[in-house]
Formats: structure tokens, C-alpha cells, sequence
């Protein structure tokens, strides 16, 4: 087979996620977000698909940029309210046995060592299918709801979260000593205390000492996602990141990030291909063009241009009611997420108004879209992957469930077909499926230095 094409179900925990309006379809399912039958029938969809994860976006936030207000934000739904991604997890892993949760929590709002023990216990209970998409989180309404202090400048968040990665590496990895949990019955000895080690981390944004109280779970650390495309999120995630989310309107776009962040980890010791990546996609399939291109006008009946406007606002940090739908965007600095302007600014095939942007957006919210029979789907898809060097694809629904349920009978049939999508599931942990290789992380990755009980891991992390 070919390389396999990875597949991610990417979802919200709220009534809508990319494509603003869509909740208002007769045959969308999410105003029942709230509901536990929603992410268990979500899990099964995923998992009869073959999908590789359900990536959970999230954060806590309101869309309070577009109009000053969140007044627009509240009353289209747009990604408000949100329940937390992390307590869905248990449940969808329950009926389920292979598919991966890749669940979104930010360095800003978490407390390293509890949310460490929070995913320690999920790595436990899924029996190694979780990773983190490590978020630094730009949102003022946010950090004022939690601790009454604006957000802190870009470049700053991505120093905390540097450190916040040092510390919670010590407490998953360095913690622990292999076999230390003996659960020996005749010898009265569950855990050996020599091998159980405190750790002391005092730095400039947190401070820990003691032992880490979980022991150590299937993969240790969860495998980690990171979606930061400016030029501090690239080197972060060259740094860190086992799965990188990009997202841009053009191949090109999304090729030059991808070839980028990898010399970027080339050069921080690690290998090209210790990172995959995968690029936003929305899909739009029906057995025949014809259908499938009527089903989009359907979508499109549904979708809201002012609740597109509302998204882009909040994740670029600027306020597009004050915009013409004919101006040319043009790059403006804010604290927002600065790849999300970047991507139309730089790009270097045309210029992009603000009318432009709002129609390529109102679907799937600006990544990679396709309308077309399952042969079209998998050409466009095949493209992508062969013009950027991406791994595979975060899939953004249009309506809950219908838009998971139409690629699994549909597409992934034909992908198989060409060779190019797997036809069951690797063994293992989700790092182990992904990787085809240890359920732990390499001893390239910087999170083995931890391990300060490993003489190996070190020798071999000096070696690179």
C-alpha cells in the first residue's frame, strides 16, 4: 500500500465548530451537543470509518472581537456554548476499541500537575489512545474569566508553554522509573519507593515539587499535537510536536509551512519524519457530482456569512465589521492567532478581499474544501497530499453527523480502493498506530531528557 492517508474527525463540543449557521439545518444533530448519545454515536461513526482520532478543538474564550461584542457570537451559536472536551473522552473510548481523542487543552488555563494527572488517568482507561493539542490560548474574555487578567502577549505564551512542557515532561517521564509499579501480592510491595523519584521545578511561571502521583500510563506522555503556525508556533512545534495541524486556502500555503517545520525539528536533533501533518479539510460527497454540487447549495442555504465574519474576527484579532466586503485584507499585528490572517496576506497567488475570504470560509471555515463524487473526493485529497507532504487530514464536519457518516460509506471505500487508506487498524497505542514504532516517545524527542534515572535516554538524545 501507499502511504496511508490519516484521518482526524475534527469537532467542538459546542452547536456549531467551522461551517457558522450549519446547526440550523433540518438534518443537523448539533443543538444536541449536549447529549452523551451524540459522542458515543460520533465514536462509532469514527471508528467503523477507520478514522486514526476525533481531534476536540476547544477553549474558553467567547468570539467578542467582530462588532466589539459577543452579542452576534451568542445569538448564532457560533462555537458558544462548550462543554469540556476532556470528560467526553471516557465515554466515546467505551464503545469503541482503536480510534485515538485527540483533545485540546491550553497551557494558560491549566494547572501542569493536575491536568498531567487528568491525562495520565485517560491514557489509563483508553489503554494508550490519547494525545493533547497543546494550546496557548490568545483570547482576552478568556483569561479574564479566569483569573480577571488580560491575555498575555504571543511570544510570551509560547515561552510559558515551553516551560509548562519542561514540567509536565518531568512528572510523566522523569517521575516514574520503568517498573517501579510491582504489584507484587507475595512480597506485600505494590509500589517500589527507590524508583519512584520527586521531582523539583522551580521556573520562572511554575513552580513544583514532589512525586507525580499517577503511575506511569500506556504511552507516558500523550501523543502530542500542536497547531501553531506562526513563526514562534513553528518552532515550537519543531521542538515539541509529534502532529501538527495546518491549515491555508492554497497548496502552496500549507506545502511551505509543512517543509518549514520540518527542517525546523531537522535542526532542533530530531528526525523530518518524527512529525506528521495534517490540513484542514471539509468534504462535501454524494454518489454523483450532480448530487453532491446540490447538497452544497443546500449547505450553503444554511450557512452564515456574519457568523463566518464573527470566526475570522476573533481568530485573526481584527474587528472585520469595520471592513468593506471589497477591501484587500492586508497583514495587521494583533495577539491573535497571527497564522490565521498570514494565510491569506502571504499568499502569493492572488489577493484576497474580505467578501473572498467570507465565502471561501462559510464552509469549513478557510482549509482545504471539496465538493464531489467519492472519485473527486479522493483525487482532491490525493493532490493534496502529494503537492504539500501532508500525512492526512483534520475532517471538519458541515452537519453533525452527516458529514462523518457520508465519508466513511463513501469515501474511505474508494481510498482503500486506490491502496491508500488503511482496511483495519494497527495494534497498540495511538502512538504506536501512528508512528509504527515504540508507545513511548523517541529519544530524539526533548521529553526524554527527563528521564534523569535513564543513563540511555540521554547518551542516545547526545548522540543526535
Amino acid at each position: 500500500m501507499s502511504k496511508p492517508i490519516r484521518i482526524n474527525a475534527f469537532v467542538l463540543a459546542a452547536p456549531s465548530h467551522l461551517s457558522a449557521g450549519l446547526w440550523r439545518h433540518p438534518r443537523d444533530r448539533s443543538v444536541d451537543y449536549h447529549t452523551l448519545d451524540y459522542w458515543t454515536d460520533l465514536a462509532r461513526i469514527a471508528e467503523r470509518g477507520l478514522f486514526d482520532g476525533i481531534f476536540l478543538a476547544d477553549g474558553i474564550s467567547l468570539y467578542d472581537v467582530y462588532q466589539g461584542s459577543s452579542d452576534p457570537a451568542l445569538r448564532l451559536g457560533v462555537q458558544f456554548p462548550r462543554l469540556d472536551p476532556l470528560l467526553l473522552i471516557s465515554a466515546m473510548a467505551a464503545v469503541t476499541e482503536h480510534v485515538g481523542f485527540g483533545v485540546t487543552s491550553s497551557v494558560t488555563y491549566e494547572p501542569p500537575y493536575l491536568f498531567a494527572r487528568r491525562m495520565n488517568t485517560l491514557d489509563h482507561l483508553t489503554k494508550g489512545r490519547v494525545g493533547w493539542n497543546v494550546v496557548t490560548s490568545f483570547g482576552d474574555s478568556g483569561t479574564r474569566a479566569l483569573n480577571g487578567e488580560p491575555a498575555r502577549p504571543h511570544d510570551t505564551r509560547y515561552a510559558l508553554a515551553d516551560e509548562y512542557m519542561e514540567l509536565v515532561y518531568k512528572l510523566w517521564e522523569g517521575s516514574w522509573e520503568d517498573g517501579a509499579a510491582r504489584r507484587d501480592k507475595a512480597a506485600s510491595v505494590f509500589v517500589e519507593p527507590s524508583k519512584v523519584h520527586a521531582i523539583d521545578h522551580q521556573g520562572e511561571y511554575f513552580r513544583s515539587q514532589g512525586l507525580f502521583i499517577g503511575e506511569p500510563s500506556p504511552q507516558r506522555t500523550p501523543v502530542l499535537y500542536q497547531a501553531g503556525a506562526s513563526g514562534r508556533g513553528r518552532t515550537f512545534a519543531a521542538q515539541h510536536a509529534e502532529c501538527v495541524f495546518v491549515s491555508g486556502p492554497s497548496r502552496r500555503v500549507v506545502r511551505d509551512i509543512v517543509q518549514d517545520i520540518r527542517a525546523r525539528a531537522v535542526e532542533a536533533g530530531r528526525q523530518a519524519d518524527d512529525i506528521q501533518f495534517f490540513a484542514s479539510l471539509a468534504v462535501i460527497v454524494a454518489p454523483t457530482r450532480d448530487e453532491a454540487q446540490a447538497k452544497h447549495r443546500d449547505y450553503l442555504a444554511h450557512a452564515s456569512l456574519e457568523g463566518t465574519a464573527t470566526l475570522l474576527s476573533r481568530w485573526t484579532g481584527i474587528d472585520f465589521s469595520t471592513y468593506g466586503l471589497d477591501d484587500v485584507l492586508r497583514h495587521v499585528h494583533t495577539e491573535g492567532m497571527q497564522s490565521a490572517i498570514e494565510r491569506y496576506t502571504n499568499d502569493p497567488d492572488r489577493q484576497w478581499t474580505l467578501r473572498d475570504v467570507l465565502e471561501r470560509a462559510a464552509i469549513g471555515g478557510g482549509g482545504a474544501f471539496a465538493v464531489g463524487s467519492p472519485e473527486e473526493i479522493a483525487d482532491e485529497m490525493q493532490a493534496w497530499v502529494e503537492e504539500t507532504g501532508i500525512d492526512g487530514f483534520n475532517l471538519g464536519y458541515v452537519l453533525a453527523h452527516e458529514s462523518f457518516t457520508d465519508f466513511a460509506d463513501l469515501v474511505v471505500p474508494e481510498l482503500q480502493r486506490r491502496g491508500v487508506y488503511k482496511r483495519v487498524y494497527a495494534p497498540g497505542t495511538l502512538r504506536e498506530k501512528l508512528f509504527d514504532g515504540a508507545p513511548t516517545l523517541p529519544a530524539s524527542h526533548p521529553a526524554r531528557q527527563a528521564r534523569f534515572w535513564d543513563e540511555s535516554a540521554h547518551e542516545t538524545h547526545a548522540a543526535t
